[in-house]
């Protein structure tokens, strides 16, 4: 196969590793005494709902109410559980309606009773719900301001769980005494459940002083009754405890399972395949020109065995710079990336989503190589025009090197991976 293919055939198999399916039908919890109740929600959390209901009603149990929320277009024909779709990565009113709906549902749940929660990355936007005397539109603001000021995933939703109803553990809180069983496909750096989603049934380890501080260092301009929610005792969120001691966390899909899948198909058409991380974070173009580097040193140096492929994977972030821009974190690491590998021959590169959507626009991620920056200054565009417009879907799309594989079913973050002949 020829280098597109093989790399696209690597973030297949990745993609494929983080199948919820199986998890789900091996590690089926014990039916209640009384009653089943299933929600949930994220990128992941249709096919989560598909598989659970499968495996939940063969075994000849029932589904007594069911409420997941997904992304816009990736409804899946449940039969027992319903679907909803919502907004991501800016909460609509959908979304609002859905954590109120799941809410309501849990709060009906009894000691006898079994909740299974189905949550994967993307579920903080889908599953949203502000304080009583916060408005719709200040929890939209708000969550703009948080995904444009370049703070980290952890730093986002650990604000996030203290401006909520149900994150933050509040979901399950809601439905105990009911035991709360959660199946987690994880997104997150580290694989910390409490921040995927930003926990609806894990109770919290970030504080309120915290979600404070990272508010002051990021110099976020709140509205006066966030802020006042915010440094009011009531917006704690609830910390781990006997209150949960009853509850189950399950990790079924996580970035390092993908990396590894990916490094042994690698490694199965003859290449060398290093793993640098699947927890790496950071500003997204800066890690694209660190990953470049230890690329031009790969082929000027011989830091790693030729041929190989670099792997990589977690969350980096981006701030905006400029208004409007277009893209997401991948394809503006893959900007990084293309200014430090400027002129190198021999490499080529893709950065992916492994949900299939990356940032504002429908495309996963992208490739470049040593030409691509020179491809934009010989159309009259150079590349640090795009970096300073955050407009690296533009960059792409003028090279015709989008990857766009579509909606894939599941979520553990970024897949980077560099082939160097």
């Amino acid at each position: 196969m020829d280098d597109r293919a093989l790399l696209t055939h690597l973030f297949s198999v990745a993609v494929a590793a983080a199948d919820p399916r199986p998890g789900i039908a091996a590690q089926l919890p014990a039916p209640p005494k009384g009653r089943t109740f299933v929600v949930g929600a994220g990128k992941g959390s249709g096919e989560m709902a598909l598989a659970f209901e499968a495996a939940w009603l063969e075994a000849g149990h029932r589904i007594d109410a069911g409420l997941v929320a997904v992304r816009h277009g990736t409804r899946v024909p449940t039969r027992a559980i319903r679907i909803v779709e919502a907004a991501h990565p800016v909460p609509d009113e959908a979304s609002f309606s859905a954590a109120r709906a799941m809410l309501a549902l849990v709060e009906d749940a009894g000691p006898d009773d079994l909740v299974v929660a189905l949550v994967s990355g993307g579920g903080s936007a889908l599953l949203a719900l502000p304080p009583e005397g916060i408005a719709p539109e200040e929890k939209r603001e708000v969550n703009r301001r948080l995904l444009a000021c370049g703070a980290s995933i952890h730093e986002i939703n650990a604000v996030r769980k203290h401006l909520s109803r149900v994150k933050g553990g509040r979901l399950a809180a809601a439905a105990h005494p009911a035991r709360v069983v959660s199946f987690v496909v994880s997104d997150i750096p580290g694989d910390d459940v409490a921040i995927v989603a930003s926990g609806p049934t894990v109770p919290s380890e970030a504080t309120r002083a915290e979600a404070l501080d990272i508010v002051s260092r990021y110099r976020l301009d709140l509205p006066a009754a966030m802020r006042a929610h915010l440094e009011s005792p009531d917006a704690e969120a609830p910390r781990p405890g006997a209150a949960f001691a009853g509850d189950a966390v399950i990790t079924l899909a996580t970035a390092r399972n993908s990396l590894d899948a990916a490094r042994r198909a690698a490694e199965a058409e003859g290449l060398a395949a290093i793993v640098l991380s699947d927890r790496i974070e950071g500003e997204a173009r800066d890690i694209g020109r660190m990953h470049g580097a230890l690329a031009r040193e790969t082929v000027e140096r011989g830091l790693f065995p030729r041929p190989c492929v670099l792997l990589s994977g977690g969350e980096t972030s981006v701030t905006l710079r400029a208004p409007g821009g277009r893209g997401g974190r991948n394809t503006e690491f893959l900007l990084g990336l293309a200014e430090a590998i400027d002129g190198v021959p021999g490499l080529l590169a893709l950065a992916a989503d492994t949900d299939g959507i990356d940032g504002s626009e429908a495309n996963a991620g992208a490739f470049c190589d040593g030409a691509s920056a020179g491809a934009l200054r010989q159309r009259g565009t150079p590349l640090a025009g795009f970096l300073a417009a955050n407009d690296a879907y533009g960059a792409f799309a003028a090279l015709g090197t989008l990857f766009s594989p579509g909606p894939t079913g599941t979520n553990v973050n970024d897949f980077r991976a560099i082939l160097v002949r």
